[in-house]
């Protein structure tokens, strides 16, 4: 894609774009999904979504990839009492999705693990079904993670389940 396609597609993706794509009621079943989830590992799971990058980022030529990596750090996913915070990262106006996992989580689970949890959702995405496919993809990652970090769900919540629309 080239830089002048990417930078209209994010000048004309608004956050209105990401309220009709995620509404609140599919905001609620993705933290329910997390929410279950977390009862069964010891993990700790965020999703944010983004419509589009401010343009001065484009033009600078940040990835999704990068953007996910700062928004890791910058909302502290990486603090967690066992190095296992993951974020899950959606830029709709790049149709990416991007996992970003702490130490622990990311030796748990290989790469291609996590690029078939990113796939499951830009598969549905791609047929407008965002609520279904998100949700979908947050199951198969819980069944992961408590395999790999099994819990009786008696631990703290360490990061919000609700996810953030940026």
């Amino acid at each position: 894609m080239s830089m002048l396609t990417r930078f209209f597609q994010h000048l004309f993706i608004t956050a209105r774009h990401g309220r009709r794509a995620f509404p609140d009621s599919t905001l609620k079943a993705i933290q329910e999904a997390i929410a279950h989830g977390e009862k069964r590992h010891r993990a700790e799971v965020r999703l944010m979504i983004e419509a589009s990058l401010p343009l001065h980022e484009v033009l600078s030529g940040t990835t999704p990839r990068q953007r996910a990596c700062e928004l890791f750090t910058e909302y502290r996913i990486w603090d967690t009492e066992e190095n296992c915070g993951i974020l899950i990262y959606i830029n709709l106006a790049d149709h990416d999705v991007e996992i970003v996992a702490d130490r622990a989580a990311d030796r748990a689970l290989n790469h291609d693990t996590w690029e078939s949890v990113c796939q499951m959702m830009t598969s549905g995405y791609k047929q407008g079904e965002f609520e279904a496919s998100t949700v979908a993809a947050i199951e198969r990652l819980n069944d992961l993670l408590h395999a790999a970090f099994p819990d009786d769900g008696s631990r703290a919540n360490q990061l919000s389940d609700h996810p953030l629309i940026l």
